[in-house]
């Protein structure tokens, strides 16, 4: 049984995620630019440029299988979690090997990133801050 009725939820509310990053982004350039100088200012850069697009990627890949089937919504859910975590590290160690990048200011603004952008989404849905959130129309 497919879905095929309804907005693409997953995509919209990975969109709105995503959309924090305009505060979170340059907090931490700000912040690692100060502490480590341009190369952090830039290292930062990249880690949040590599969680923004794993969000991006998770919340596509969970609409593109929901309207295939909620098997295949499910599997996306449990099997996209580890190919994206599998992609993320393997863009870490990518942009680390081929681009001289400070390790410190790259890992530290991606994982600050991640969890800033989870947790205030989280809290603006939980307390009813989204009047009319995108994914709930």
């Amino acid at each position: 049984m497919s879905v095929e009725h309804g907005p693409p939820i997953e995509a919209n509310l990975a969109r709105d995620t995503v959309s924090r990053a305009v505060y979170v982004g340059p907090a931490l350039v700000l912040l690692f630019g100060l502490l480590r100088g341009w190369d952090g200012a830039w290292s930062a850069a990249l880690g949040v440029v590599v969680v923004v697009a794993n969000f991006l990627l998770a919340g596509a890949i969970l609409s593109i299988s929901l309207r295939i089937s909620l098997q295949a919504y499910h599997a996306a859910a449990l099997i996209g979690f580890f190919l994206r975590l599998g992609l993320f590290v393997g863009a870490v160690y990518l942009i680390a090997s081929v681009v001289d990048v400070d390790r410190v200011a790259f890992g530290v603004s991606a994982v600050i990133a991640y969890f800033a952008l989870v947790a205030w989404e989280a809290v603006s849905i939980s307390k009813g801050r989204e009047r009319e959130p995108s994914w709930r129309s």
